[in-house]
């Protein structure tokens, strides 16, 4: 990452702090799902975690909010096509899991009992396999793909926690693609640095709190 321009719409930048995300003002501007889609697109990164974590700490993104019902599906296709070399799929294929996540309401996961972090991962699997309801081995597939995030998910006591809950959904789906798409996705390990800001958080509960 060159700290000189935007890491969003690559415009050179006159003043930047080190703790600072190289963004122009602009971009820190933008609404949460057009950052995360403008991010994406622009992004060479074949790791879903450390970039959800670049775009989480942009100041565009809440620490609850229903963007991170596109934001995982978005950073899996974004790792997912740069890891295959097919770069050039990530616009249209971002924009399919825009639409889709829109209709993940706001409260999901205490309203519907399904976490939309996790309906994420099924959004993004259903896309890159072209499921359709009318499908056989991929309509499997995805079901599978969301069961085993939503009970990642679920084997953590609420209350609701949108970093939490994301990366259990993508340590969920990089083991799943690893396992039945034969494709590795780089896969760090965790320490959550959202905690402070989180007035529900778990604490020392939580698999990804740093212990002190």
């Amino acid at each position: 990452m060159d700290d000189k321009f935007c890491i969003i719409c690559n415009s050179e930048l006159t003043q930047l702090t080190k703790e600072e995300i190289p963004t122009c003002e602009n971009c820190k501007q933008l609404p949460p799902l057009d950052y995360i889609e403008k991010f994406c697109k622009n992004s060479n990164s074949t790791n879903p975690i450390e970039l959800a974590e670049l775009i989480m700490n942009g100041s565009n993104i809440k620490i609850h909010g229903p963007e991170h019902h596109f934001l995982v599906p978005a950073v899996l296709l974004t790792a997912y096509y740069n890891k295959i070399g097919e770069k050039e799929m990530i616009l249209k294929k971002l924009k399919n899991a825009r639409e889709r996540s829109k209709n993940v309401l706001p409260g999901f996961c205490g309203f519907y009992g399904a976490c939309g972090a996790g309906i994420g991962t099924g959004i993004f699997l259903s896309i890159i396999l072209n499921s359709t309801p009318l499908s056989v081995n991929e309509w499997s597939l995805c079901g599978q793909m969301t069961a085993t995030s939503l009970h990642s998910i679920a084997s953590d006591n609420g209350p609701r926690c949108c970093k939490r809950v994301s990366y259990r959904a993508l340590e969920a789906a990089i083991n799943f693609i690893n396992e039945h798409l034969n494709v590795k996705l780089e896969h760090p390990a965790i320490k959550c640095s959202y905690h402070e800001k989180n007035n529900e958080c778990i604490e020392h509960l939580c698999q990804y709190y740093p212990k002190k």
